[in-house]
């Protein structure tokens, strides 16, 4: 039986450690934590919307008296369910790497409000958006991008206790970063792991994405909080980085073959990843590792939402259903085929 159950809600790690998890894992049900030191606070994170976000600082705040204030946000990189809900910690230094700042606008909640509120005026890539989506709501969310960036290592003490941020992307985005609880023994990855689902490589190189894997796994690290999925172990890590390594040979000879990625994509045998929690997402890391073989000189810079249209087919090539079904479950809400 796993040490914590995979609940929504808080999770103490133990010694002013929390996580906040979001079960399924699958798109936008993402985490986010805590780390508490007398009256100093910093958290990681926030949620994919506004009613998410402040449902988790309710919860904080009930449990944790430190935490009426928050005194430093940190954001893991730049996407929405990491980002969205900054609006809601105010008065916090937010700090992230450069790579977040640069890519945060690319996520425009006003944007994904209109896809998934008008999908069919955006073809397959607005549908599977909607099917991704619909459980939450991205009206109200004003862009609250970091104050402060940082580059390579940045220690932060949050009260006596010491808090490393550690720069790592871009790899699965632009920006990412660790946050290490080094007296602890816990690490918040962001999207670095996906436990019990599939990763998607936005940017690469996805060699990089590996070699961070491999660095966590050197890390004294007995408690890990994954961007998606339940809290982990270095085992759960180690999955991952397995599954990006056997994409990556299985893509290698396909690229040098002059294959186009999509058709590659329905050419790999997945094999025991087949069956993983939104499969679908291989189609990006393969793009994003065929532009990884390629090593030009300037790397190319994709939209993600044409993605979307190609893993909504592959989807149905695999045989799986809405990915609303699961959310449903997760959400614990019925929505009728024409409700947000």
């Amino acid at each position: 039986m796993a040490k914590w159950q995979y609940t929504k809600g808080m999770h103490d790690l133990g010694n002013g450690c929390y996580a906040y998890l979001l079960p399924d894992g699958s798109w936008g049900w993402s985490n986010a934590g805590l780390i508490v030191d007398g009256d100093a606070t910093l958290m990681v994170d926030t949620l994919f919307d506004l009613k998410l976000t402040a449902e988790m600082l309710a919860a904080y705040r009930a449990s944790i008296p430190a935490a009426k204030e928050i005194g430093v946000l940190v954001n893991t990189h730049a996407d929405g369910d990491h980002t969205f809900g900054n609006q809601l910690v105010e008065g916090a230094r937010i700090i992230a790497t450069q790579g977040t700042v640069d890519d945060f606008a690319r996520f425009d909640p006003a944007v994904v409000q209109q896809i998934v509120t008008n999908a069919d005026q955006f073809g397959s890539a607005g549908v599977f958006m909607k099917e991704c989506f619909r459980p939450f709501d991205f009206s109200g969310i004003e862009l609250t991008p970091p104050t402060e960036t940082f580059s390579g290592t940045l220690d932060i003490m949050v009260g006596s206790k010491k808090v490393q941020l550690i720069e790592v992307g871009p790899s699965h985005s632009l920006g990412d970063a660790l946050i290490y609880v080094p007296d602890d023994k816990v690490i918040y990855t962001g999207d670095i792991l996906f436990t019990e689902g599939t990763p998607i490589a936005w940017y690469g190189p996805v060699d990089r994405w590996i070699r961070v894997c491999d660095m966590v796994l050197d890390m004294d690290v007995e408690t890990i909080v994954a961007g998606h999925g339940p809290i982990s172990t270095q085992e759960d890590v180690r999955t991952m980085r397995d599954y990006l390594q056997y994409v990556t040979d299985k893509s290698r000879p396909l690229w040098e073959q002059g294959m186009d990625y999509l058709e590659a994509a329905y050419k790999i045998d997945l094999g025991e990843y087949r069956d993983w929690n939104d499969a679908e997402r291989v189609v990006v890391t393969i793009q994003t590792l065929f532009d990884d073989f390629g090593q030009a000189p300037e790397r190319p810079v994709r939209a993600p939402i044409p993605y979307f249209a190609e893993m909504k087919g592959f989807r149905h090539h695999l045989g799986r259903g809405p990915v609303h079904e699961a959310y449903c479950k997760a959400c614990g809400l019925t929505h009728g085929t024409d409700q947000p």
